[in-house]
């Protein structure tokens, strides 16, 4: 029988930076939901990777003095490293570097361009870098990026633009005919209400500021906007060919069954990246799902702040599964989660140590002791097994049902909910007691049997969300039957096998003790990141006071010829003639931001060539981490005043 397709993505990870535990719970997510298709009988392709261009990513790799490509090259090997760690299966790991990739998005770029979507023209308006998204002034919240609250900047320069009003009406459409395609229902009502009903904008689809992007082909110096990069990777890598020459993958799994995406770039995926298929003349992903935050506190994560958490810190704190458990228990449906080392401890201690950790052990322990370790005939039914089992049974369709409109946090509670029955079905038998009376011998067993088979179904379930733990009741069970079609009916686990050995699955943890020694760890990482400051030979105090700092305006600024760091500044010093001075600041600052500025010079140092040009002087400026400030003063104090 062939099995049904499923088509999971997550959004690919931007390599900028190592990505977080807030990050991590996407693949974590992601992965949870394509093993339980495999398990329902699916054939699964789940793709995940990493986006790999933009200005953000050039301006880091400059800072480190490396290329772009070797930037990318480390985070993209972190990136999967980690997601290697989580235990995810994904499919294919796609990187936006790929030669395949941007050639044809080089041919999507020309074909919708060719086909009148895509104009050249100028941009001129607010963007945000951190995001690489483009605003106008009256999208702007508090003055600032409304996705990501940071600072936007003045940005004017040439740019293709797609036409975006042209499909907005149909994309409308296809969100009412299909309410299933953007969830949360949150999610949606902001879509529509916040960018489609007021209208949609022509969208910025190239960049000629900066180059470390896909070139337009046709046109030098214009590289493609990095979200129409990006958001190609749903198609390109799963086998769509620009020229219609799809591949047998492309056409058994497209559309997409899920793409799984946080709620801050929800509006790339179901507005831009529709439109952008509407216009290919594909099929949209059947659903969109922007999943909530991991916060810290109440606030998102930040390296500004000091509050990371890194998914390789916790594993080795706490186990993968332990890490697995917390963030997808523990993330609502549509809410943000909230994640602390306290609250983790708690829910291994609560969940897994005592409600699933603590049953499995005793129940393995007691066949163990009363029956040499051999798995007993239920052959002493009562009433008070009635329960158990209709629990049991009807897991499969409890989950179903959640996993259906992933509510993953839920489906994981309907396992919980079997555990915590049988826990309960030990207090109402107390087998402990029926070993005491050698006339109930038959009673115990059918009791110690309810409970392994209690424990086989909760662990066949438990394989998508915490799959080493459930090899290892497995193990302890000495059982290979865990598929869930094992599940018809209750009574799959063989009496007169041999149960496996009893070991503890997870140990509760010292919470005051554990919460220290992660401080004391901090702490001493902290310290060990202090940056050595080093300074110069003590000076005499004359040969400081012969350096002349003067207060200057800027009259004039531009980009010197043929280099790539030079700036030419046209100064008043306040002595009536204009003061030329070079400095290496351009890829620090745009000259046209600086006129009018108060700057400080070192006016009595020798002129000297640089790219042919004389310098007059030195500029102020505050170098540290490959990050560069030129010292600005208020603009009150008047050209020619001296710094003493």
């Amino acid at each position: 029988m062939d099995k049904k397709p499923y088509y999971i993505s997550t959004a690919i990870a931007y390599t900028s930076a190592k990505p977080h535990i807030g990050n991590t719970y996407e693949i974590v997510l992601a992965d949870a939901i394509a093993r339980y298709k495999r398990l329902t009988g699916y054939d699964v392709y789940f793709q995940t990777g990493t986006d790999e261009h933009g200005q953000k990513i050039q301006e880091k790799a400059e800072a480190a003095g490396i290329t772009p490509q070797q930037h990318v090259d480390n985070v993209a090997g972190q990136v999967k490293d980690i997601w290697d760690l989580m235990n995810t299966t994904y499919d294919k790991f796609v990187r936006t570097t790929d030669p395949m990739h941007e050639k044809k998005v080089q041919k999507i770029f020309k074909k919708l361009y060719d086909q009148g979507d895509i104009y050249k023209g100028a941009y001129k308006g607010k963007y945000c870098k951190p995001c690489e998204s483009f605003w106008t002034e009256s999208q702007l919240k508090d003055g600032c990026c409304p996705d990501c609250g940071r600072p936007v900047v003045d940005a004017e320069e040439e740019a293709y633009f797609f036409r975006m009003s042209k499909y907005a009406d149909r994309l409308m459409k296809h969100i009412e005919d299909h309410p299933e395609f953007i969830q949360p229902e949150s999610r949606k009502n902001e879509m529509v209400n916040n960018f489609l009903k007021p209208g949609l904008q022509d969208l910025c689809v190239s960049r000629t500021s900066f180059s470390w992007g896909i070139p337009v082909d046709f046109d030098p110096g214009h590289v493609v906007y990095v979200w129409l990069d990006a958001l190609t990777n749903y198609i390109t890598f799963c086998g769509y060919d620009p020229d219609g020459n799809h591949d047998e993958h492309y056409k058994r799994f497209w559309p997409a069954d899920v793409h799984l995406i946080g709620k801050d770039i929800i509006r790339f995926h179901t507005i831009y990246w529709p439109i952008f298929l509407m216009a290919l003349g594909e099929e949209l992903p059947k659903q969109v799902f922007g999943h909530p935050w991991l916060l810290v506190g109440e606030g998102k994560m930040s390296k500004s702040l000091g509050n990371v958490i890194y998914a390789d810190d916790l594993v080795r704190l706490f186990g993968v599964d332990a890490v697995r458990y917390y963030v997808l228990h523990e993330m609502p449906f549509a809410n943000d989660g909230v994640i602390s080392y306290e609250l983790i401890c708690e829910r291994i201690n609560s969940d897994l140590a005592n409600v699933l950790g603590n049953l499995v052990n005793r129940t393995i322990a007691m066949t163990k002791k009363y029956f040499g370790g051999v798995i007993p005939a239920p052959i002493a039914a009562e009433p008070v097994d009635d329960e158990l089992k209709t629990v049991a049974l009807g897991l499969p369709a409890a989950l179903e049902k959640r996993m259906a409109d992933l509510h993953v946090a839920d489906a994981i509670d309907e396992v919980f909910t079997l555990l915590r029955r049988s826990n309960k079905y030990i207090d109402e038998t107390m087998p402990w007691a029926l070993a005491k009376d050698e006339a109930k011998r038959d009673r115990l067993g059918t009791v110690l049997y309810n409970l392994l088979e209690s424990i086989r179904f909760a662990a066949t379930m438990l394989r998508p969300y915490l799959p080493e733990t459930a090899d290892k009741i497995f193990a302890q069970l000495n059982t290979a039957d865990n598929g869930v079609e094992s599940l018809a009916s209750f009574g799959g686990i063989q009496a007169g096998a041999q149960v496996g050995e009893a070991s503890i699955l997870f140990e509760r943890i010292d919470i005051p003790k554990k919460l220290a020694e992660i401080e004391a760890e901090k702490q001493a990482a902290q310290t060990a990141e202090q940056p050595v400051v080093t300074f110069l030979p003590d000076i005499p105090f004359d040969d400081f006071c012969k350096v002349d700092m003067t207060v200057c305006k800027v009259l004039a600024c531009e980009n010197v010829k043929k280099s790539e760091k030079l700036l030419k500044f046209q100064l008043d010093d306040g002595s009536g003639t204009p003061r030329q001075i070079l400095s290496g600041i351009a890829k620090y600052y745009k000259a046209e931001e600086l006129v009018g500025k108060t700057v400080v010079a070192v006016t009595n140092l020798p002129p000297r060539k640089m790219m042919g040009q004389e310098s007059c002087g030195m500029l102020l400026s505050a170098e540290k981490d490959g990050k560069l400030d030129l010292l600005m003063l208020d603009d009150g104090i008047e050209a020619g005043a001296k710094l003493c």
